[in-house]
């Protein structure tokens, strides 16, 4: 009886388990709808991240070129096909250069990446401190930097045309084998195919036609088929869509590629997207995105962002940039601070030439960022924005002083070498509480009255100081 009732016993406990692994496995399932995808949350290594290296590298970085402005939006020269035939764009340029009846698409050949290193690439962005890379697999132009199967990608893709070879699989390799995490980005629009909203083209109706996918077929058996199979080939950490904006989320079936991935893909547990599925940003998705601080000012601590933006005022490579164009390392380790202390993550974009080289102003300023954030990374990496931050900060801040927290510390940044008392209030120190210069061979003695803690920089000489740029303080045992 007791043997019978050991089997019982056990077979009762073998049902729980398996019910509840069954219902565990439900609850993991997404439907097809916003109210399921929108309750996915954002995989922590995402949060913890905090640094990324943007790359725009394709047919466009034959021609890399376009006026340089004043404005956001009007130097980026990634748009290429769609300045060459307006005249206040890039149409004077090409017709003088290439010649008014030179096809975009005869860039192509042009684009041979024939200096290109996925490994030296990789050991750059290792050096430049950064946790992660995303890719255009494919940009407005609908050049894949992949070998797609799509019938509609047939000679216009990296293994047929250019450098004749597997870029995203190439750099992908690389870049996971430094340690880094290797995301895509991916246009859901193409110039040649979709209209705006208006109807009307972004480029000449006559290349429209030509190259035009059939509305019925793009997105059954382009769209949805090429997405599945960077998903299902090179299993992304991260899925950068972009180019949403003339059409919504049902025409671009979103939610139902968006439920695919999640329930489905090889690493389902690890993968995110970002929030430009859809006619507007910020609706539906995963991690809100911004770009040159458009919208900047309202992102905060609430939900995971990221700010992307090139060095100068342009992602693809534009040759008309000089250095007065470019921000200074200083500027830009002073954006990462700003917008890590508001929660938020910085997606700095490079634009390597047609020939795989990275400028070499670009290689200077990720150097820079590396070396600083080998000093005082601690104060970036797996932090989170301080609640009790004092003072509003926002993409336009002049603030000279920011704070980020992790665990029990609080870390203050300051964005230039310290002058004047740094006080801080509202937080649970004691005279035990211990402070610190991150990089500097000096001792800070802080000084603590009426709950309010205070501290200067140390008495340091240039050779006590092992970093430049910003400066960061670390406060013990406060939180």
């Amino acid at each position: 009886m007791s043997n019978q009732l050991s089997s019982i016993t056990k077979m009762l406990v073998f049902l729980l388990i398996l019910g509840g692994n069954i219902m565990r496995g439900h609850a993991q399932q997404y439907q097809p709808n916003w109210a399921s995808l929108d309750k996915r949350p954002i995989p922590e290594w995402f949060q913890d991240a905090k640094f990324g290296i943007f790359i725009h590298w394709g047919v466009y970085s034959v021609p890399s070129y376009r006026p340089v402005g004043t404005k956001m939006y009007e130097t980026y020269a990634e748009w290429y096909q769609e300045q060459m035939y307006l005249p206040g764009g890039s149409q004077n340029f090409h017709n003088r250069v290439y010649g008014k009846n030179f096809d975009y698409r005869s860039f192509g050949p042009m684009f041979k990446a024939e200096l290109f290193e996925p490994d030296r690439w990789a050991g750059l962005f290792e050096r430049a401190g950064a946790k992660y890379v995303v890719l255009t697999s494919k940009h407005h132009d609908g050049f894949t930097l992949w070998p797609s199967k799509s019938p509609y990608s047939k000679n216009w893709n990296s293994m047929e045309v250019g450098p004749k070879r597997d870029l995203v699989g190439d750099l992908t390799k690389a870049v996971r084998a430094k340690g880094l995490r290797m995301g895509l980005y991916y246009s859901l629009m193409e110039w040649e195919s979709i209209t705006k909203k208006d109807g009307g083209h972004y480029i000449d109706k006559a290349i429209v036609d030509k190259y035009r996918i059939p509305d019925p077929k793009y997105i059954d058996n382009h769209m949805l088929p090429q997405l599945k199979e960077l998903v299902l080939n090179y299993q992304p950490s991260l899925i950068f869509a972009d180019g949403a904006w003339d059409k919504t989320s049902e025409y671009w079936k979103s939610p139902e590629f968006l439920a695919w991935l999640y329930n489905n893909a090889p690493n389902k547990d690890e993968v995110l997207v970002n929030d430009r599925w859809d006619i507007k940003n910020g609706l539906h998705g995963g991690y809100y995105t911004t770009e040159y601080d458009e919208h900047n000012a309202a992102m905060g601590a609430d939900h995971p962002w990221e700010e992307s933006r090139g060095m100068g005022q342009s992602y693809g490579f534009n040759r008309a940039e000089n250095i007065d164009d470019y921000q200074t390392s200083a500027s830009l380790i002073g954006q990462l601070i700003n917008i890590v202390s508001r929660g938020g993550n910085l997606l700095l974009n490079i634009g390597p030439a047609a020939d795989g080289t990275i400028p070499v102003i670009m290689q200077q300023r990720l150097v820079d960022m590396g070396e600083w954030l080998r000093i005082n990374g601690e104060a970036i990496y797996g932090t989170r924005a301080w609640k009790n931050n004092p003072g509003k900060v926002t993409a336009s801040s002049n603030n000279k002083i920011y704070y980020t927290t992790k665990g029990k510390d609080l870390y203050v940044l300051s964005t230039g070498w310290p002058t004047e008392v740094i006080t801080i209030d509202k937080i649970k120190a004691s005279k035990k509480t211990k402070v610190s210069m991150l990089g500097v061979d000096a001792s800070v003695k802080p000084k603590l009255k009426e709950g309010k803690l205070s501290f200067s920089a140390p008495m340091a000489t240039p050779a006590q100081v092992k970093g430049a740029y910003a400066y960061v303080f670390k406060v013990e045992n406060v939180l």
